[in-house]
């Protein structure tokens, strides 16, 4: 009989786990980066939050690995460098999520066991939107402000005071901080959307995106026409009255002219709690702006004082998510898309079905194991949901009420827009058009040059892109800069003063940095963050063209998939072709190379922790990187050098665990003197 050595096992299944705990904090921080500070997230709040649930289970398997640079351990994220900065005299903390009613009970009940009593509840709808703080000294507002990571946020009181429900004056004469959530409104979200489509602009992906953004635009008439509300939930400070209960805080703020919750119910019992929870849920279709859940907080105010909070999240109080809404409806069509580097994408056309507010005709079906694994078939009855309220997607097929003589989907093996052979990729998923004059690659590679990440030129939207193609006016990106005012006059009724505002908008982009135009070139694999690697450690793109794959793999969180994508890319006819007119048209083609002030650092990768005198982290992150160093926010096995200072952390902790050497500010500054 084979033995096993179970503390081998152990390990290794240790290992195992540090490893997917190291990739989920990585992976929570750059969505973090996305949602708080660009406003831009790619997966939905459901997938965010099962992300974090997962690292909290692991956390808790190893508590020795928690650290305060952890996402579980910080609120929010950072802010965009472009409104100043505000300390909260009351931190803005979050609030923790449960999932389950279970949980709800569980809460109440482990409250109340260990304060021997029954309490008070409210439970409140969780809108679906940007936290603020609004504060007002002698009756008139002085400053609106972002949460930020709750203990900082951003000062963005301009814009604030656009939004008609909040109130520049109240009627009082010292001091209140009161917290809300700003959002915009179903019919407003709907309104803008028509507005943007017809004007052929990039339409907003949803209105907690489109709140958060617009409130932390430079432009306040954009912000006055985009009609933002505001709930006020909760009274930060008050210098004047002296609560006791969280519903009484609220009245008096509905006093003073405050736009307060429209749904706050005090509940006595835990049983009252659960039924307020369901009822806010079959509210949800009717109420005009989005909400992610329901919110159960104490009433009791000295309650909520004797219990405290953690780092990150109050004890006295929790916001229960709400299940994705399901909804049942027909699969009419399975159709093929086919992206701008070729990817085949299945679509599910739908009977329309109306799901958590919003109407959905199609779904994406991801790729064809998922409709092989599913068994989708046309005719098929499936069950629908919008994950996180967000994103609609297909959860299974009803196979009880599948009709009979229904036809398996049959994968296809040509291009269903030039109709060539497609190939499968080597990941064994995707199937690619790889027909390089494939008329929907030319269309939706111009349409993501142009896009606001892109090379981001106003006014160049998706119906006059498929009309330039039409008309042969464009064959690839490059041809915009050659576009003439006769070109586009009268094309997708273009007048005089758009056609105009078209080509002034497309003189404006040739100015662009590198890095926006590799990312909209749409090498494979690289996304914003690789484009802007590449620009940065190249002298111009020419360069980059003439990179080996061993020196493109060798940079800074490039793998070798990236750089072969790069270096196939820049081998292509049609790129030398692309490039060639892009510089005969002016645009940029320089990159944005760092000149380094020594190569004393050069290979180490540095952590910092503690504080310092002399230095911020941002001064000794710039002090690493233009010596050739690079700055890690982490320590593992991969980290060089711990540079430590007063008030050290667990990372100290970690290095010393791990090996690495530490070292204080004065050798750093020594290994700097040391170079020639």
């Amino acid at each position: 009989m084979e033995q096993f050595n179970i503390f081998e096992n152990s390990e290794n299944t240790k290992e195992k786990d540090m490893q997917e705990l190291k990739e989920l904090r990585e992976k929570i921080k750059y969505h973090n980066k996305l949602y708080y500070e660009n406003d831009e997230p790619e997966i939905s709040d459901y997938e965010y939050d099962k992300l974090t649930q997962r690292l909290k289970q692991l956390e808790k398997m190893y508590p020795e690995s928690v650290d305060s640079d952890s996402p579980t351990q910080v609120v929010g994220g950072n802010n965009k460098k472009i409104f100043s900065e505000v300390v909260h005299s009351v931190p803005m903390q979050s609030l923790q999520d449960v999932f389950s009613l279970e949980d709800v009970t569980a809460f109440i009940d482990k409250i109340e066991n260990d304060l021997g009593r029954s309490l008070e509840y409210v439970v409140e709808t969780k809108i679906d939107g940007l936290s603020v703080s609004l504060e007002y000294e002698n009756g008139k507002l002085v400053r609106g402000s972002t949460r930020g990571n709750g203990n900082i946020g951003e000062d963005v009181t301009e814009n604030i005071l656009c939004i008609k429900s909040i109130p520049q004056t109240i009627n009082m004469n010292d001091t209140i901080e009161v917290r809300g959530e700003v959002f915009l409104p179903r019919e407003e979200f709907e309104r803008l959307n028509l507005e943007l489509e017809k004007e052929g602009k990039k339409t907003l992906a949803n209105p907690r995106n489109a709140a958060a953004g617009t409130l932390r635009q430079l432009d306040v008439n954009l912000v006055k026409h985009r009609n933002l509300d505001i709930f006020v939930f909760n009274v930060q400070k008050c210098t004047t009255r002296k609560f006791t209960k969280h519903s009484e805080s609220l009245e008096y703020s509905k006093k003073l002219g405050l736009h307060t919750l429209d749904i706050s119910t005090v509940c006595k019992t835990k049983e009252e709690v659960i039924e307020e929870i369901k009822r806010i849920g079959s509210l949800r279709d009717e109420l005009k702006y989005d909400i992610d859940g329901a919110v159960v907080k104490i009433n009791d105010l000295s309650v909520r004082d004797e219990l405290g909070t953690t780092i990150k999240v109050p004890k006295w109080a929790i916001a229960y998510k709400y299940p994705p809404e399901q909804k049942e409806t027909m699969v009419e069509d399975i159709i093929v898309q086919v992206g701008r580097t070729g990817k085949l994408t299945p679509m599910a056309k739908l009977t329309p079905v109306k799901v958590a507010g919003s109407t959905i005709s199609s779904v994406t079906l991801h790729n064809f194991d998922f409709i092989q694994e599913k068994d989708v078939r046309v005719g098929d009855t499936c069950v629908i949901q919008k994950a996180g309220d967000v994103i609609p997607e297909l959860d299974h097929i009803v196979l009880e009420k599948r009709k009979e003589g229904s036809i398996k989907y049959v994968v296809p093996s040509l291009c269903p827009v030039c109709h060539e052979k497609v190939e499968k990729e080597e990941s064994g998923v995707d199937l690619r058009c790889i027909n390089s004059e494939c008329p929907a690659t030319l269309y939706r590679s111009i349409v993501h040059f142009a896009s606001r990440d892109c090379m981001d030129i106003s006014g160049l939207g998706e119906s006059i892109i498929e009309r330039l193609i039409d008309t042969n006016k464009i064959v690839d990106m490059a041809d915009i800069y050659y576009l003439k005012y006769e070109d586009i006059y009268g094309l997708d009724n273009f007048k005089e003063k758009s056609t105009k505002n078209l080509l002034n908008a497309i003189e404006r982009t040739k100015s662009n940095s590198l890095d926006k135009l590799l990312f909209g070139l749409g090498i494979r694999n690289i996304g914003k963050k690789a484009a802007k690697t590449l620009s940065e450690s190249y002298d111009d793109i020419y360069c980059i063209e003439k990179a080996s794959k061993e020196a493109l793999s060798a940079l800074d969180d490039f793998g070798e998939v990236m750089a072969e994508s790069v270096y196939n890319f820049f081998k292509k006819e049609k790129t030398h072709e692309i490039i060639s007119k892009l510089e005969k048209a002016g645009v940029n083609l320089k990159g944005s190379k760092k000149s380094l002030v020594s190569n004393a650092l050069e290979g180490k990768t540095i952590c910092i922790t503690g504080s310092f005198d002399e230095y911020s982290r941002d001064d000794l992150v710039k002090i690493i990187e233009e010596n050739g160093g690079k700055a890690s926010s982490s320590v593992s096995k991969k980290t060089s050098l711990l540079l430590s200072g007063e008030n050290a952390g667990s990372k100290r902790s970690k290095a010393e665990e791990l090996g690495v050497e530490i070292i204080d500010i004065n050798k750093f500054k020594e290994m700097l003197k040391n170079v020639e």
